[in-house]
């Protein structure tokens, strides 16, 4: 979509995924991704599932770890411009 629209990536535009499907490795230019344990994550909610019907507790609330996988699709953040303004008067 960026390239129909003239919008060089990642000159003009950075672009992110999540989930690092397998086609993001083969787009061009490359797509900079999260990757998360999808298998890892179904694992530990069936376990806690588990154990909450066995009448344990659980915590509310537990992390997982996620990935930054960077390829081409990003770039460094453009620098900025000083602005300028009109004087009013």
């Amino acid at each position: 979509e960026c390239a129909a629209r003239g919008l060089a990536v990642p000159r003009a535009v950075s672009v992110a995924g999540f989930d690092d499907i397998e086609l993001a490795a083969e787009v061009a230019p490359p797509l900079t991704t999260i990757h998360i344990p999808s298998a890892d994550i179904g694992r530990r909610a069936a376990e806690r599932l588990l154990a909450r019907l066995a009448g344990r507790r659980v915590a509310l609330i537990e992390e997982a770890p996620v990935d930054l996988i960077v390829r081409g699709s990003t770039g460094p953040a453009p620098r900025a411009r000083a602005v300028t303004r009109a004087s009013s008067g």
